[in-house]
């Protein structure tokens, strides 16, 4: 039996490794294909390299080509897979250093090709200058145009995740960095008026943020980007940083036949088998950025592309694959980041999405500290909760405050992923010293307030 893998990174070498964990050489061969430089690497971790909090790039690869190799993997870096034949049961895959195609025949085939940069028209310029943060390569290739000439003025399009860990690490290299969101708050991901307090501390670090604004264009001389074009004026700029979001890297997919759901991500039953009207899709599995999944919550399908799932699903994949069996229910929405000292975390729904989803609910937000209030070191924080109307059930959280705050949205996310009423939730057994939390921990609090909140709905 032979396994071709498509993307060498968190799901695509998840799957092979599950497999191979489960089937020696003897029994599976494994071939994967990669068109980068780099397998198994987090693509999280690389605005904290650019902003030094990480000093060696390799810190962020988690295994190379030679230890699959000693694993019975094959991997062939800089290898673009460029066609599926389902019928044939082959790929094609062209080799972007030495020329020339491949040709690999497999029983079994991974699809996970990941996901590929929102890149609008106006951002298809032929100059140096302008990157995407997709890829180790993107990394690196920022690293390098910042390296190779003085760089004062950054301009970074798109206030989401990507967006304000760039925007900081730019700061953190020194340039002068604006910030530019179409929308009325950076971070989007959480509702306004928590977005509201993450602004706040965007600009405390003295970056310009501009919202409310739209990007027509980028001017370029010389062969390299010097200006960023808005509808509220032009931003000089020595580096354009496009954070704009991902959609789901299924063209390939999509040209073998295999079927996409309405997100663009190819859609998967529990198992990561791939599936079409008639069932699934014999000897095709698919897992990460470019597969759509499901909200546990709102029911409803959903791109969500972080690599926390790209594993999981990988993983579940491969012991499938491997004779074994596991499934991957679904997500909640559970994410953080930080912006400085600042930490932002939310899980569940938002209030636009518990709307869109047809839920009535209430909202309680409380202000709170991560430790006992007398002892050092104590910070703010901001927790806020959704729930259900007429259940109590906790919909989403979402948390905005300094160190020791954001982790705390894991409790809540236990909550919201085993439906718990935030009533159930004020008797939760929580640990307790003063260096760690207050004698009523935040988390108990506003479940108490939100508690109160929906006896007041009734």
């Amino acid at each position: 039996m032979k396994l071709v893998v498509v993307g060498a990174d968190a799901a695509g070498m998840s799957a092979a490794s599950q497999a191979r964990k489960r089937r020696g050489p003897d029994e599976l061969e494994i071939v994967a294909f990669e068109r980068g430089h780099f397998t198994s690497y987090s693509a999280c971790g690389i605005p904290y390299w650019i902003g030094g909090a990480v000093k060696d790039r390799d810190a962020l690869i988690a295994r190379t080509p030679a230890e699959f190799a000693q694993a019975g993997i094959d991997v062939h870096l800089r290898h673009e897979v460029t066609a599926i034949d389902l019928d044939r049961r082959e790929v094609v895959a062209r080799d972007l250093t030495g020329g020339g195609e491949r040709r690999e025949g497999f029983d079994e085939l991974v699809y996970a090709a990941g996901a590929v940069p929102v890149t609008p028209e106006w951002a298809r310029v032929d100059a140096a200058g302008v990157f995407g943060v997709q890829t180790l390569d993107d990394g690196t290739a920022i690293m390098e145009w910042l390296s190779s000439a003085e760089r004062r003025k950054a301009v970074v399009i798109g206030g989401g995740y990507i967006g304000v860990e760039m925007a900081e690490a730019m700061v953190r290299r020194g340039l002068d960095v604006t910030l530019v969101e179409k929308s009325a708050q950076p971070m989007s991901t959480v509702d306004p008026d928590m977005g509201r307090r993450v602004r706040d501390a965007i600009c405390g670090l003295g970056i310009e943020v501009r919202t409310d604004t739209h990007v027509t264009g980028l001017e370029t001389a010389d062969g390299r980007v010097r200006a960023v074009v808005t509808d509220d004026g032009t931003l000089p700029a020595d580096i354009v940083v496009l954070g704009l979001g991902v959609r789901p890297n299924t063209a390939l997919a999509a040209e073998a036949g295999l079927p996409l759901g309405p997100t663009g991500g190819l859609r998967t039953d529990l198992r990561m088998r791939v599936v079409g009207p008639d069932g699934p899709v014999p000897g095709v599995w698919a897992a990460g950025d470019c597969v759509q999944t499901v909200h546990r919550i709102s029911g409803r399908p959903l791109h969500a592309p972080l690599g926390t799932h790209a594993n999981k699903q990988g993983r579940v994949a491969g012991i499938n694959l491997g004779g074994g069996y596991a499934t991957f229910p679904g997500v909640i929405g559970t994410a953080v980041t930080k912006v400085c000292e600042l930490e932002v975390a939310r899980t569940g729904l938002t209030e636009k999405e518990a709307d869109q989803a047809g839920f009535a609910f209430v909202t309680s937000t409380v202000e709170s500290t991560s430790r006992a209030g007398y002892y050092p070191g104590a910070s703010e924080m901001t927790i806020k909760l959704i729930a259900e109307r007429r259940t109590g059930m906790l919909l989403g959280a979402q948390i905005v405050g300094r160190e020791e705050a954001a982790k705390r949205i894991d409790s809540l996310a236990i909550a919201i992923w085993n439906r718990m009423t935030v009533e159930e939730m004020t008797a939760l057994d929580l640990s307790y010293a003063p260096p760690f939390s207050p004698v009523w921990d935040p988390v108990l609090i506003a479940a108490r307030k939100a508690t109160d909140e929906v006896h007041a709905s009734r």
